[in-house]
């Protein structure tokens, strides 16, 4: 959720408070717990979720923020760390011999050190899908690899004089994996085109819900990973006319890729996360909007081992900072970890040597998974 969605307007509203504003709490699956209005179908399944009201970060900037929620560091100039699905990648390896490892709609964080072929496949826009993917008709398959040889025997010189290079080599495994990934009968698991028009329908015409049924078709045909990403939540400005596209793209989406994984058994091996990079000042300002606010937000885990139907941590009674039980995206990413089989403490290194580990030094949730 990039831009800073605003804990009190979505999970942790705070009914008797005087900062609430206008969005109204509703009651969820779970007794005694309340969401905002604009999350309906995610309040309907809350059984599901593991709801964390306690996160917490040292930054209310953007992007350093989001860097840090998506690697577990604070970006430096010396190193760029790689992001979520680029250690996906490293970790776990492939399940598809052809489709991706990772796949990112709406951008996100590269595979930073670990080079080229642990990046994520980008995707724009989820209606298009993998776009450039047809050869023209003059092109058949034996032309093509006559041209990929051609230009393999331009760079030969280079490629001596770059020995094994680990960069070199790694746009080398890049380009091999997009040819085949080109020439793949499961391409198809990209076009959301060839769904139905009652699923389309069910998680929306927004980019964010063909986003998650998108997700969806890649999870069922083999890719690890997949994040989607849902901006504009940067609300300084009319913060509860925005809320109410925003909020429904959220619900409507997200809890219909819920039900949609868990009718077709998938969910129990699939995570879910909704993140965001920090939280929303409880105060209002004088645009009706609220500013940036690092020292208490939420996020949600569910699927795969996560024990859903129940709330981790507390935030005051005006949401302003954790009381109990504080999480912080090194926490949060170690949980992640935990819950995906990846040794959450296992070194690996950078090409200078240096050791990182995909939490960081933050220690798991147990109770959660």
């Amino acid at each position: 959720m990039q831009g800073a969605m605003s804990q009190l307007d979505t999970f942790d509203p705070k009914p008797k408070s005087k900062v609430q504003g206008e969005t109204k709490p509703i009651q969820t699956k779970i007794s005694g717990v309340q969401f905002g209005e604009k999350l309906p179908e995610l309040a309907k399944i809350a059984d599901k979720l593991a709801v964390i009201r306690s996160m917490n970060t040292t930054t209310a900037a953007h992007e350093p923020a989001r860097y840090l929620m998506s690697t577990s560091y604070k970006p430096i100039a010396t190193t760029r760390h790689p992001g979520m699905g680029s250690w996906v990648h490293k970790m776990l390896g492939r399940i598809h011999k052809e489709l991706p490892v990772a796949v990112q709609v709406g951008g996100g964080i590269g595979p930073g050190y670990l080079g080229a072929e642990f990046a994520p496949v980008p995707v724009g826009d989820p209606s298009l899908g993998l776009q450039n993917t047809k050869s023209p008709a003059y092109l058949n398959d034996s032309a093509f690899d006559k041209r990929m040889d051609l230009s393999h025997s331009f760079d030969s010189d280079f490629r001596k004089l770059a020995g094994k290079n680990r960069k070199v080599n790694g746009y080398d495994d890049l380009y091999k994996d997009a040819i085949h990934l080109l020439r793949s009968e499961d391409l198809k698991a990209f076009d959301i085109s060839k769904e139905s028009d009652d699923a389309k329908k069910t998680y929306g015409d927004s980019r964010f819900g063909k986003g998650c049924l998108l997700a969806r078709r890649l999870v069922e045909n083999g890719v690890r990973y997949v994040e989607v990403s849902l901006g504009s939540w940067d609300h300084h400005v009319d913060l509860w006319t925005k809320m109410g596209n925003i909020g429904s793209e959220l619900d409507k989406a997200a809890a219909n890729l819920i039900a949609d994984l868990s009718s077709r058994g998938l969910l129990k091996d699939t995570l879910i996360v909704i993140g965001t990079e920090f939280g929303r000042r409880p105060e209002i300002n004088q645009n009706s909007g609220r500013d940036h606010h690092p020292a208490a937000y939420s996020c949600v885990l569910a699927g795969g081992p996560i024990k859903g139907g129940q709330v981790w941590g507390k935030s005051d009674a005006d949401a302003y900072r954790v009381e109990s039980d504080g999480v912080t995206p090194e926490d949060f990413n170690a949980t992640i970890a935990v819950a995906m089989g990846i040794p959450h403490d296992k070194e690996i290194h950078s090409p200078d040597g240096r050791p990182f580990t995909l939490g960081n030094k933050g220690k798991p949730i147990t109770k959660l998974v």
